[in-house]
């Protein structure tokens, strides 16, 4: 097993048999003892957050994989805080893809004049460059394509997956008292044939939920999705 990459949530190896191995920690990211899912540094450390986060992930990655919707996903050991993936090839260095039911976080910050915190949003997909020094800036479809990250076609299949997918978990929440504002995800190509697939992870550190008008934590999460 050779590490291949330090992460701030988690640390990649790569195994023998070409798969990788992706090791959870329980480092979250946020500032000052904060946790924000939009943030690009570590904030804080919560014991179990690792394997909480875990815990949902595979959760969420058996039900899409049922769903036959195309992920990176082949198996989970809890008890070691790993998840088993298959190998992916990032867009470009990188991309965020955030689905936003709700007006909060950096959208509010950027769109203030015109949007309400809380305003409700339908399912709207933004896409980020994963690029800490430029503090992920977004990107659109154009730049994406003229930049030769992601092309026209694969920004189509792009936005559908992010919002069938969003939907799932925002249904499967909602199932527990839970709204989801918003959540953020990750794709690369996988397999032979270079399939637009869901990779990194599903879990309370990716995305903002609220029950009865408060925002629950990472840990509450999974809690509350898992008991």
């Amino acid at each position: 097993m050779k590490l291949v990459y330090k992460g701030k949530t988690k640390d990649v190896f790569l195994l023998e048999d070409g798969n990788y191995l992706l090791k959870f920690k329980d480092d979250m990211t946020g500032e000052n003892g904060v946790f924000d899912p939009g943030s690009n540094s570590v904030g804080l450390t919560m014991e179990g957050a690792g394997r909480a986060g875990l815990r949902l992930t595979k959760m969420f990655f058996e039900i899409l994989n049922k769903k036959g919707i195309p992920t990176h996903y082949v198996d989970a050991d809890i008890d070691a805080a790993t998840m088993t993936v298959k190998p992916a090839v990032l867009f470009g260095k990188g991309l965020e893809v955030i689905c936003r039911y709700r007006a909060v976080g950096s959208f509010l910050r950027r769109y203030g004049m015109y949007a309400e915190e809380g305003q409700a949003l339908d399912a709207f997909v933004e896409v980020t460059l994963k690029d800490d020094d430029r503090q992920d800036p977004p990107i659109t479809e154009d730049a994406l394509d003229m930049l030769g990250i992601l092309s026209h076609d694969e920004y189509k299949v792009l936005k559908e997956l992010t919002k069938k997918i969003g939907a799932i978990v925002k249904e499967e929440l909602g199932k527990r008292g839970i709204e989801l504002y918003d959540i953020k995800f990750e794709f690369g190509r996988v397999g032979e044939d270079r399939h637009i697939a869901l990779i990194d992870e599903i879990s309370g550190g990716n995305m903002r939920a609220f029950k009865d008008g408060k925002h629950v934590e990472p840990l509450e999460l999974e809690k509350l999705m898992l008991e």
